[in-house]
């Protein structure tokens, strides 16, 4: 059964990650899509975890006594990941905290506000038509010159409802959650495709969140008018480029049955179901 575990958490870190990435039928239901995500995330971290236990418990079951130093060795291995994956998170989290106060500090300084969009907003004098947020205690959204003067009162709406949507359901600290877990595996077991999807998927929410308050074609219509814009890599935003946009609005104007969230959620929920079923099957 340790055995097991160690297979199926490899299996849930390397492989599968890599899969869903290439499930393009998976983006057209963005939440269930994310809930899948981080419940395949979450079985790698417990299966990662349970091999330990389930030596201890096998070790236990043989009339024979258990060697010492296989326990010793499963512990530090379990121990290690463990220990590896507290340590990214304060990494990442601290980085990311840093740079983000650093980044507000400078748009409230060269920034004017922008009250009648929210008291949160910040305008930048550039042409450039950009539109972002910077998440944390203190959130912000950053405008440019250019999106107010590019875009009619519509689409800047919209735009302002896809920021709003990050900073109110902490998109952040969805993407957080996987940055860290790429950080924490070795190299040759992270996946840039695989977090690049989510950080679509989140995009998605976001789009649709906005779709509800001014319609689909209009989001549609702000994306394609940003399409190309960069904003900084600690916030989230419309950056887009000219193919992500007609992806997103594909996913915007082309969503899944109603069926097949259902599904995923089921998937997901079996995924995760594994590495516990495993673990109970050695002290049963």
């Amino acid at each position: 059964m340790p055995v097991a575990l160690g297979v199926l958490a490899l299996a849930l870190m390397w492989p599968l990650p890599r899969l869903l990435a290439r499930m393009r039928y998976f983006r057209r239901a963005p939440r269930a899509a994310l809930f899948v995500w981080q419940l395949v995330a979450l079985a790698g971290i417990v299966a990662a975890l349970a091999v330990a236990p389930a030596v201890v418990g096998v070790l236990d079951a043989q009339p024979s006594g258990r060697p010492t130093w296989l326990i010793v060795l499963a512990v530090a291995v379990s121990g290690g990941m463990l220990l590896q994956l507290l340590r990214s998170g304060h990494i990442v989290g601290r980085r990311l905290r840093a740079v983000r106060r650093e980044h507000r500090e400078l748009v409230d300084l060269i920034g004017t506000r922008a009250d009648d969009l929210g008291t949160s907003t910040r305008l930048l004098e550039h042409p450039t038509p950009t539109a972002y947020c910077v998440p944390g205690l203190r959130q912000r959204i950053v405008l440019t010159r250019g999106t107010l003067d590019r875009l009619p009162p519509d689409e800047l709406a919209a735009v302002v409802a896809h920021e709003r949507a990050h900073l109110h359901r902490r998109h952040d600290l969805v993407v957080e959650f996987f940055t860290v877990l790429h950080v924490a595996v070795p190299p040759f077991l992270r996946a840039e495709a695989a977090l690049d999807e989510i950080r679509l998927l989140v995009e998605a929410l976001a789009d649709r969140s906005a779709a509800r308050e001014v319609g689909p074609l209009t989001v549609g219509r702000a994306l394609g008018t940003v399409a190309g814009a960069r904003v900084p890599d600690v916030a989230l935003g419309l950056q887009v480029s000219p193919a992500a946009a007609a992806t997103r609005i594909t996913l915007l104007t082309r969503p899944a049955p109603v069926w097949v969230s259902p599904l995923m959620y089921a998937f997901g929920a079996s995924v995760l179901a594994l590495p516990v079923l495993l673990l109970a099957l050695v002290y049963r």
